[in-house]
């Protein structure tokens, strides 16, 4: 009976890529996350061993001689290419697979597009979990990491960026670099945990593979927001907490899918989750598809905390990069402006022999209106 209710669990994997993302994967490890595999990916064979994963797969023999891909993504996309074969038999048989790397290093940022690629090729739903590095590591690692994203995103369902510097907002100003860190790989761990909870875990209103599958397949970029809360309201509060997290880099309101997930104790109430809940549509787009789940987990205690995923959004990109288009077009102040110049020009000469004269050039008709004003202007200066 219990191996028969087994075969309709979903099979959920987690593959850590590169030293952060196997670094996420020891942190899921030790805090106990249930129902998943863990798989490490890495060419670091020193780092490998030190890892707790089920599986370890070292793809650096060849390439790297096991010593890493020295922060070179081309490297660490070759390496994984290399070892593809051996990346599809592990990943066999999974109905989810969570691909997580710290952006901008070698490994993670080249290795973690074709891990996702092949759980894709394989029909598992593939949720991609990253973290955009501190700014204090410097341009080179951002740049690398803004493009090891944009070629995750093409090969993954839904993709979470973790904005590393955002947690800075969420700490005191004295945390130590290893501390900063560490947070950065529990963050990874929660919004990886606060996805598979809500199908491994039982609660008073329980979500199965089905409806998170509902919200995250194609769903493009989505973005995370954390909040936790005790005492009176403690579920709405940490409701509020999350959707005005610093980790959200837009607000959720264009987001047509959102995964709400809310943990507590035994004493969750059911009135408390209809209140977090109502909040989180509140904040929501009109139309989006809200599902929400909650987890039992008495090793929380009083805490409440809720973890908000909004997906789905138009374009694939959250709404902070959309809006910001539209603002450069101003076309307006062209119409009055020529009109000044022109009278000094002979009105009857309107078809105008370009090559003669340059102040025949500013006759409006010619004008793409793409040109600003000060281009305009420029030439009868100079006259």
């Amino acid at each position: 009976m219990g191996t028969a209710s087994q075969n309709y669990l979903a099979i959920i994997k987690v593959v850590g890529v590169g030293g952060g993302g196997v670094n996420a994967v020891n942190r899921m490890i030790e805090a106990g996350l249930r129902g998943v595999e863990f798989i490490a990916v890495n060419t670091d064979a020193q780092a490998l061993l030190m890892s707790d994963a089920d599986v370890k797969l070292d793809i650096g023999r060849d390439l790297t001689r096991g010593l890493g891909a020295g922060a070179d993504p081309a490297k660490g996309r070759q390496a994984a290419e290399d070892h593809a074969d051996e990346i599809e038999e592990v990943l066999k048989g999974a109905d989810m697979v969570f691909v997580t790397a710290g952006e901008g290093g070698g490994t993670g940022t080249g290795g973690a597009p074709v891990v996702a690629r092949i759980a894709r090729s394989l029909g598992a739903l593939t949720i991609g979990v990253v973290t955009r590095p501190f700014s204090f590591e410097g341009r080179r690692r951002s740049t690398q990491a803004e493009d090891g994203i944009g070629a995750l995103r093409e090969e993954v369902d839904t993709l979470i960026v973790i904005p590393n510097d955002k947690l800075l907002e969420m700490t005191d100003h004295h945390v130590a670099i290893l501390d900063a860190f560490r947070q950065a790989d529990q963050v990874l761990m929660q919004g990886v945990s606060g996805i598979t909870d809500l199908i491994t875990t039982p609660g008073l209103i329980n979500l199965d593979f089905a409806d998170v599958k509902a919200v995250m397949q194609n769903a493009g970029s989505a973005l995370m927001g954390i909040g936790s809360a005790r005492g009176e309201d403690r579920a709405r509060a940490a409701a509020e907490m999350a959707v005005s997290s610093p980790l959200l880099e837009a607000s959720i309101d264009g987001a047509h899918g959102v995964l709400l997930s809310i943990a507590g104790g035994s004493d969750l109430g059911l009135f408390e989750v209809s209140a977090a809940a109502n909040l989180i549509e509140a904040a929501a787009h009109e139309d989006a598809n809200i599902i929400f789940g909650t987890v039992i987990d008495d090793a929380l205690g009083d805490e409440v905390r809720v973890t908000v995923i909004a997906a789905g959004f138009d374009g694939g990109l959250p709404p902070r990069k959309v809006m910001s288009r539209p603002e450069v077009r101003k076309p307006e102040p062209l119409a009055p402006r020529p009109a000044t110049p022109a009278a000094a020009v002979p009105f009857g000469s309107e078809p105008k022999p370009e090559p003669v004269e340059p102040v025949v050039r500013p006759v409006p008709k010619p004008v793409p209106p793409e040109l600003g004003d000060d281009e305009l202007d420029v030439p009868d200066f100079l006259k």
